[in-house]
């Protein structure tokens, strides 16, 4: 048998295959020598003093030097090479870079360049003012999520808010519980929410008092009135509250339920049915400390804390700013009367309130309560200097202590609302000594925890990617101010800027997390919201849900997107953001991540008419 020829064909075939081999390789190798690179940064900018870092990533090495570059004229300002980061990459990138140019203060715009490549980085500036007065467009966002009447829109809605249930009085009797704040891209309200808003704003201004202008009235028509916008927008909460809390011993806690969940729609045209016809009265909810829900889903409950506790802390620092700031010892003395009834009905039934649904899973799911009524305490003793509130606003001190979502890598929706204590802040400014060390080691517990879970990432974001992780991420922030307000300890400020500049573009997707911030820049347009879906108009101000977890973005209902993921490039199968109007997990602008948010922007923000956008 002759076996030259079949030897002879095989050898051929093997050296073709050799070559389709080497070819498909250096095919490969070219594809990841030229893999794209992506720079982030902080598209606000950065303060002269501030640690300014970037963000460079690819799939392939990068290498060389990067230029950070005056927009104007062209002329490189900074060169450094590149450093890798030390840290494991976030996939599905496997190279890192952290771009340093701290030492540059010198005031200016500017974009980064790298010399491997053409890349380019988004323009940014350096400068005291860059931060300018953003804060007053999250005020604008607040004015437009008013219900009543909303001056964004100049219409008035949801006037006949509501019948009750739950209530010590027969089932649909009728209470004025009008006005307020709708939730976010829907109209339902919260007391949880609105409470921790209200409060939150409260403390913005009183923190920075100077940052804050009078350019409209208390509707929110563009014409001064005399008063901060931001204590009107405060108001707007206090009014409801009121509305909410209409004798000693009564707290309603939740209007409408997700009944409105039916597509997009004026507020004013609302097709919501809960029972008395479309478009007509609403379902309130009463307080009671008990599980709640009228179909198959119910909340959980132990009491009412957590609301009254809150809700008295709004209205003592009302009470304070009333009387004496603005001098309006009738409105201030009304608040004052509320903030003690609140407390009293919170000490009657500690525990905590949820949220209720209807026909869906989903709701709040606060179960902590300690950390509001000592903020409830505390914000009474410093109203009334009587010693009993001090005395039990140390014992709800020692109950919260570090409890908290920052040692977890997930938790329930809302679980550790509001997210920050603000009560071991509020009582530290009453303490001194052993308990002032205790309630910032409360503090420092925390932010030691988000600080590990930083430098496992390039980005150093402290933050799990639960569902409103940029809720998490302005709390953090908030914590890490406020420590250094108490301690005058400093050491935590560069995780600070890392976690401020996430929110501002220094993240995977290279996007900021508020509608409209900056305007130049890239951010949140396609948001899940009825005013977008029906005006195409964007409103300025609105924190984003922000980037979840894959697996809860996959098992949510109702999710999908309306167009290709423009982001796409840079997802992975671990954490997604999604900037379309189909995704309410990460896209949905809330009104109270937006509250929360005003201390933060205010603190880096300017006073008076010197700021510039």
């Amino acid at each position: 048998m002759n076996y030259k020829q079949p030897l002879g064909l095989l050898l051929l075939l093997g050296f073709l295959f050799s070559l389709a081999s080497e070819a498909q390789q250096a095919q490969s190798l070219t594809k990841k020598e030229t893999s794209p690179v992506y720079l982030r940064v902080n598209q606000i900018g950065y303060l002269p003093e501030d640690q300014k870092v970037a963000v460079a990533f690819s799939e392939s090495p990068v290498r060389g030097t990067f230029s950070v570059v005056e927009y104007t004229t062209g002329k490189v300002l900074w060169k450094e090479p590149l450093a890798a980061a030390p840290v494991k990459g976030w996939a599905p990138f496997s190279y890192y870079y952290l771009l340093d140019f701290t030492r540059l203060q010198q005031h200016g715009q500017y974009y980064i360049t790298l010399s491997a490549s053409k890349e380019r980085s988004t323009p940014f500036r350096i400068g005291p003012e860059v931060y300018g007065r953003y804060h007053e467009d999250l005020l604008l966002f607040m004015r437009q999520q008013r219900c009543g009447y909303n001056p964004y829109l100049d219409r008035v809605c949801h006037q006949r808010d509501g019948r009750s249930m739950y209530a010590p009085v027969p089932d649909s009797t009728y209470f004025d519980v009008s006005g307020g704040w709708h939730d976010a891209g829907d109209q339902l309200k919260y007391l949880i929410t609105s409470s921790n808003a209200t409060a939150r704003m409260l403390l913005a201004y009183e923190l920075s008092p100077e940052k804050f202008e009078d350019q409209v009235d208390a509707l929110g028509h563009p014409q001064p009135n005399g008063i901060p916008d931001v204590l009107d927008e405060a108001k707007w909460g206090l009014d409801w509250i009121h509305k909410m809390h209409p004798r000693p011993d009564y707290l309603f806690h939740q209007v409408a339920d997700d009944r409105d969940h039916i597509g997009w729609k004026w507020p004013d045209q609302d097709p919501s049915d809960y029972g008395w016809g479309a478009n007509s009265y609403r379902v309130v909810y009463f307080a009671n400390g008990q599980p709640q829900g009228l179909q198959q889903y119910k909340s959980e409950a132990t009491g009412i804390a957590n609301l009254a506790g809150r809700s008295a802390a709004a209205m003592a620092m009302g009470y304070r700013i009333w009387q004496e700031v603005l001098q309006d010892t009738v409105y201030a003395q009304k608040c004052l009367q509320a903030a003690r009834s609140l407390y009293a009905l919170g000490k009657k039934q500690e525990g905590y309130q949820q949220g209720n649904s209807f026909g869906a899973p989903y709701r709040y799911t606060e179960d902590t309560w300690a950390d509001d009524m000592e903020w409830g305490a505390a914000a009474l003793y410093a109203a009334t200097q009587e010693p009993v509130y001090l005395q039990e606003a140390k014992q709800y001190a020692q109950k919260a202590g570090t409890t908290s979502w920052m040692p977890l890598d997930t938790a329930a929706h809302y679980r550790y609302y509001p997210f920050v204590n603000i009560g071991h802040y509020a009582l530290s400014q009453h303490v001194e000594g052993a308990w002032k060390d205790t309630l910032a080691a409360y503090y420092r517990a925390g932010i030691e925890h988000t600080l590990a879970r930083g430098k496992k990432n390039p980005f150093a974001v402290g933050v799990p990617f639960i569902w409103c992780s940029n809720n998490l991420t302005v709390a953090l922030i908030t914590q890490i101010l406020l420590y250094e307000k108490m301690t005058g300890d400093q050491r935590y400020h560069l995780f600070l800027l890392a976690q401020r500049d996430w929110l501002f573009g220094r993240n995977p997707w290279g996007t900021s997390m508020f509608t409209g911030i900056p305007v130049q820049g890239e951010y949140p347009q396609d948001v899940h919201t009825s005013v977008w879906y029906l005006t195409q108009q964007e409103v300025p101000g609105g924190l984003v849900d922000g980037p979840v977890y894959a697996s809860i973005y996959r098992n949510l209902k109702g999710l999908h997107l309306s167009k290709p993921d423009e982001f796409q490039e840079v997802q992975n199968d671990f954490v997604v953001y999604h900037d379309d109007i189909g995704d309410y997990s990460t896209n949905e602008p809330t009104m109270d991540g937006t509250a929360d948010a005003i201390l933060i922007m205010a603190y880096f923000g300017v006073a008076g008419d010197d700021s510039q956008k």
